[in-house]
């Protein structure tokens, strides 16, 4: 950590996993941050996230490793079955020489285990300050620094701002002003207890299973105590980008071609929650004098390579690198940070949007994905994921 830097906050807006993580690499450089939260109280909803050995190699920058680590969950393998006939169509093991090439684990967690960790760290840094029942709806800043302006009117003044006020930031809107992309797709998302998970499906693995216009995904969550239930399938509505209740007649309704193995999911969970989900076209520009954007308010994904919250992490840590090589010229490092990312975040975006296509395969199509990873082996999927997973903060910044 360097010397204090006194002076106005670095004003963070959003007090999510982004949020968090940039709080804390601005806190590890010497400068105090006021955190403006909407909700009520610092939290996280939702249910389980994927974690690549990108997001641990992130998580070490920020200090919080350890605490990180004991939370998830190590598994053995990502393991994708055909949903239709139940044959598995390919494996990834995740032991040792997945370990010895990335340097990193792959793991499952839930979200607020996420939260906690980053929100430790945070707290152990003494620097920042959280504002909660605060929304960010516009922006005005000078050569001094930026003021924020909250859905009351109050104003919050700082020498500079990180919007990570997510996927509808008002930051964004603001500056940029682009569309949502609705995708049509509707993710359910649970979790299950282990006495009320299927005894046959408790692997110790990321599991997905691809059918026509959908997929199913479990994995256990807090040490095989719970497991993460996920269901995604094409709606035949038009989608209203949100989050909403669920309806287990719908789920069920949109599942009925699938082998009664995988039909055990969906017939789990007693509550739902439901997502219309959307993304964003990627832009080349979301640095706007001392305000710059971060994680979903920069760059919007589906959630089909598992990176949301990873691309999150790297954005944090790639902030605090920039702000060091320019000696905490905000204007010089936000721009440095975000020709670092613009690249790699962009590609995440248009391959998810990819991955889902393969996922949902039908027809013929549904053969040749089968057949494409049948029999790879583990050294060929490593060699496909090293520009994913090979993320290392000694190289995050661009020449």
């Amino acid at each position: 950590m360097t010397t204090d830097r006194g002076g106005l906050p670095v004003l963070v807006a959003g007090g999510g996993i982004g949020g968090l993580a940039c709080a804390l690499a601005l806190a590890r450089r010497g400068f105090g941050v006021k955190v403006l939260e909407q909700s009520p109280e610092i939290g996280e909803i939702g249910a389980g996230i994927q974690l690549g050995p990108n997001a641990f190699a992130a998580f070490d920058a920020l200090g919080v490793g350890p605490r990180a680590r004991q939370r998830a969950v190590y598994t053995d393998e990502m393991v994708m079955h055909d949903a239709i006939d139940g044959t598995r169509v390919g494996h990834i093991p995740l032991g040792d020489p997945f370990l010895a090439r990335f340097g990193n684990p792959y793991a499952v967690i839930h979200r607020a285990d996420v939260h906690h960790s980053l929100l430790d760290g945070v707290r152990d840094t003494g620097r920042i300050e959280f504002v909660t029942s605060t929304q960010v709806t516009r922006i005005e800043q000078d050569d001094a620094g930026v003021d924020a302006i909250d859905a009351t009117g109050g104003r919050h003044r700082g020498r500079a701002l990180i919007a990570a006020d997510g996927v509808k930031s008002a930051v964004r809107a603001q500056y940029v002003g682009d569309p949502a992309r609705v995708s049509g797709h509707v993710v359910y998302r649970a979790v299950v207890d282990r006495q009320d998970f299927p005894a046959d499906l408790r692997w110790n693995a990321a599991s997905i299973w691809v059918g026509p216009d959908c997929h199913l995904v479990h994995y256990p969550l807090r040490g095989g105590e719970q497991f993460n239930v996920v269901v995604t399938f094409h709606s035949r509505h038009q989608e209203v980008w949100g989050v909403t209740e669920g309806s287990r007649e719908e789920v069920q309704s949109y599942f009925t071609g699938i082998c009664a193995r995988a039909r055990q999911l969906i017939d789990l969970p007693l509550g739902w929650k439901r997502w219309a989900t959307a993304d964003r076209e990627p832009i080349d520009e979301w640095t706007f004098g001392r305000a710059t954007l971060l994680g979903d308010a920069a760059h919007p994904t589906l959630q089909y390579l598992a990176q949301g919250a990873c691309m999150a992490l790297e954005d944090a840590v790639t902030l605090g690198e920039a702000l060091r090589v320019h000696d905490d010229d905000f204007p010089a490092a936000f721009a440095h940070y975000e020709r670092s990312r613009v690249a790699r975040t962009a590609r995440i975006v248009l391959s998810a949007r990819e991955m889902g296509r393969i996922f949902h395969a039908k027809g013929v199509e549904r053969l040749v994905r089968n057949d494409l990873w049948k029999g790879r082996s583990a050294e060929r999927f490593y060699d496909a994921l090293e520009w994913l997973y090979g993320w290392r903060v000694e190289r995050c910044l661009a020449d």
